[in-house]
């Protein structure tokens, strides 16, 4: 399995568990890898692999909630022809072609309770014996596995077997979400962009725009380290201006005014309509006079201040519905709110 995508960053909590990866991969024991979506629990299992003596040898990876309860098994340990319906000739399980390797099993806390009891004597004993076989084979595997699961919680539900828990739980590195590494989030954000400059075959990476640097840094990130590639590969794809700051970022690919709105009932619902320009200006404004205007970007600030909180206003405080009917997107309607100091009151508790 090869990959162009490296471990980058220099938080103290992500180095931490790197830095434990490292000193574990000599080892050949089991390693649990505990992280949220997206903070890179399959790139720690590639370093476990090519830093141990096992590096020459197969890395498999299988991801256990990719497959039906039934089919799990025989992913696992393979199956001799016959033994269930489809299988028309005998097949290799992920446990024989990682012989002599390491053997990843990722989302492992979907795994069955058969696949378990199964699992614990391949761990315990080296033995694997496939579907329709009454033949044990022996093999020499490494486990790596990683979850997204609180497992010593699942042990207690009854839904995870507390003996496979204590052979799998050698050592257990736990991956920090991206939210508590936000020193890394600059270094990050610079790596995917330079990476993306280059594939669009940019001249050179003009870097991001204080603003934009600043949104994402204020931004939760709940897909982690994927969510923000993606977050600034798509930034970078659809900057047209190579010579300039990039100062567009969009965290939600699915905002849309056109997008579908549902209803309480479930039903979809049509977008709210476009409020036109005279609807939303307060009473008397139509009727300014700009001869009277003393000072311009005062003027233009407080009429744009006025046309927001209308628009809100029309809108109900709700501040998708504002932006679709300003034919705003999202971001660039709060963006405005907080320069024109909006963000408080109605608008804060029922922004979306």
């Amino acid at each position: 399995m090869e990959r162009n995508t490296q471990l980058v960053g220099q938080a103290s909590s992500f180095l931490d568990a790197v830095e434990r990866a490292s000193r574990a991969a000599a080892l050949d024991r089991p390693v649990l890898v505990i992280g949220e979506r997206g903070t890179g629990k399959e790139l720690i299992a590639e370093r476990l692999h090519h830093l141990s003596t096992r590096w020459d040898a197969p890395l498999v990876v299988m991801n256990c909630a990719a497959l039906p309860e039934t089919l799990i098994e025989a992913e696992l340990f393979g199956h001799e022809a016959g033994a269930f319906t489809g299988a028309t000739k005998s097949r290799a399980g992920r446990f024989e072609e990682a012989d002599g390797g390491t053997l990843f099993l990722d989302e492992l806390a979907t795994l069955s309770s058969p696949a378990q009891d199964r699992l614990l004597r391949a761990v315990e004993y080296g033995e694997i014996t496939r579907i329709g076989s009454s033949r044990p084979t022996q093999v020499d595997v490494r486990i790596v596995a990683a979850t997204n699961e609180h497992l010593p919680k699942l042990v207690d539900e009854g839904r995870f077997r507390a003996d496979l828990l204590d052979r799998l739980c050698f050592e257990v590195i736990t991956l920090p979400p991206l939210r508590h590494r936000i020193s890394d989030i600059p270094v990050l954000a610079d790596h995917f962009a330079r990476r993306m400059a280059l594939e669009l075959e940019w001249p050179s990476w003009p870097g991001f725009s204080s603003a934009a640097a600043n949104r994402l840094l204020s931004y939760d990130w709940p897909g982690n380290v994927r969510e923000l590639r993606n977050v600034i590969e798509r930034a970078v794809y659809r900057w047209e201006d190579t010579e300039s700051l990039v100062d567009s970022i969009q965290f939600d690919p699915f905002e849309s005014p056109w997008r579908p709105m549902e209803a309480s009932d479930g039903r979809v619902s049509e977008q709210p309509r476009r409020v036109e320009p005279d609807e939303i200006l307060p009473f008397g404004m139509t009727g300014y006079d700009p001869s009277g205007c003393a000072d311009f970007r005062l003027a233009v600030a407080e009429y744009e201040k006025a046309i927001l909180a209308a628009a809100l206003e029309k809108c109900r405080w709700n501040q998708r519905a504002a932006a679709s009917a300003l034919q705003l997107s999202y971001d660039q309607l709060r963006h405005a709110l907080k320069r024109h100091d909006l963000m408080e009151g109605k608008g804060q508790s029922i922004a979306s």
